[in-house]
């Protein structure tokens, strides 16, 4: 029988050069999904602290432990030459970040985890395009996670690649034990969520219902970082490996991330694939001018190809001040990470990065920045006087 999902797991395989995917609906249920398959329980997993709090808490509904890396301050990608061999030692696997699409550097890692005898996981929500290596994000790691919710914007669904394609049987059998069924009323929702948004944006309403929301305290983010409420993941964490104790910090952004899809959404799905490339191009477009601008501490790859990234993280002294000239342009910044995990969640449920400073650095300064607005942001950040932040060689970093 053809799966529903047949002709996307075979467009997003083109993708990989052939790699084995399989559908989910979320990442973050593909990335459970990895963890349970390639990590024993209890086992420690490298991982960035500047990142998605949702990611952190899929590691610990897993029943691993999280290991927090040193990063390079100036794009906030893994560092592992800064991993003591001490932690290497003791890790069960790797799961590179690839933040804002911006790529960890997979071949080292790989070679690092083979040599180790232990997996490396790609979480490459925001990485779709990308490259390293001459090999696309996705294609280096035992298992490799993708979003539908950035480059494409369908606010739902993902894929989980694989290396050894034997395992794809097996791993669709337990996404479906994993998933909720289908409902009409979601459905409609999920139809009906766009046309919503554009009416509360044309209508300046956005910020309004956000604010709304936080009076009420049904915002579930009142902050960058969700609460934390350390009893009750004390308590959760007694029923890992498990999502269900987890629910109510891996739903944040994303109620229906255990979802069955209906034909709604895998329909809204295609549609938004079938426009990527023309999207990709786009976001290649404005990395180029963002990372040649005087706020970038990156240059252009040495082909002078640039990336598509996500968001480019440029980096400014004073950021608040920077996202506040920014919202009077009516350009929204999101997917701010900021503290660093280890800093947010403590000794108490994450061993600390050996060395943290490149990744609190990076947080605090990091400004990511939607490149198909790269024209318009650079005018306002420029109009505003914000003044490029500059990390120093004594924060760590390759150089």
């Amino acid at each position: 029988m053809v799966s529903a999902y047949a002709d996307l797991e075979d467009g997003m395989r083109a993708r990989l050069g052939g790699r084995e995917c399989l559908y989910v609906p979320s990442c973050r249920l593909g990335l459970y999904l990895a963890l349970r398959r390639w990590c024993p329980p209890g086992g420690r997993v490298l991982m960035s602290p500047v990142n998605d709090d949702v990611i952190f808490f899929v590691v610990l509904a897993a029943g691993l432990r999280p290991v927090q890396a040193p990063l390079d301050p100036r794009d906030g990608s893994l560092d592992p030459a800064a991993v003591p061999d001490a932690v290497w030692s003791g890790l069960s696997a790797v799961l590179t970040t690839n933040l804002y699409g911006n790529p960890d550097p997979a071949p080292a890692l790989r070679e690092r985890c083979d040599r180790l005898g232990i997996p490396l996981l790609e979480d490459a929500a925001h990485a779709i395009g990308s490259t390293v290596g001459g090999r696309p994000v996705g294609a280096w790691g035992d298992a490799a996670v993708f979003s539908l919710s950035k480059h494409t914007g369908a606010k739902t669904g993902g894929f989980l690649a694989v290396a050894d394609p034997a395992l794809r049987d097996g791993l669709a059998a337990e996404r479906d034990a994993l998933l909720h069924p289908a409902r009409l009323t979601k459905e409609l929702a999920y139809l009906a969520r766009p046309y919503a948004e554009s009416t509360a944006r044309a209508l300046r309403l956005t910020r309004p219902a956000h604010a709304a929301l936080r009076a009420l305290g049904l915002h579930e983010r009142p902050a960058v970082r969700m609460p934390l409420r350390p009893e009750e993941l004390d308590r959760a964490l007694g029923a890992a490996p498990s999502l269900d104790p987890f629910h109510s910090w891996v739903r944040v952004d994303l109620h229906d991330y255990r979802l069955r899809p209906g034909t709604g959404r895998l329909g809204r799905t295609r549609r938004k694939l079938a426009v990527l490339d023309t999207v990709l191009d786009a976001h290649r477009a404005g990395t180029a001018r963002l990372l040649a601008s005087e706020y970038s501490a990156r240059d252009l790859p040495v082909d002078g190809t640039a990336p598509p990234l996500f968001r480019v993280p440029l980096l400014v002294e004073d950021r608040d001040a920077a996202v506040a000239a920014l919202a009077r342009r009516r350009i929204t910044v999101g997917y701010l990470y900021d503290p660093p995990l280890d800093a947010y969640a403590g000794e108490r449920f994450t061993d600390p990065s050996p060395s943290p400073e490149g990744a609190a650095w990076f947080a605090r300064h990091a400004l990511p920045v939607d490149p198909r607005r790269a024209d318009e942001a650079l005018a306002a950040l420029r109009a505003s006087g914000a003044r490029p932040a500059v990390p120093s060689p004594a924060l760590g970093g390759a150089r």
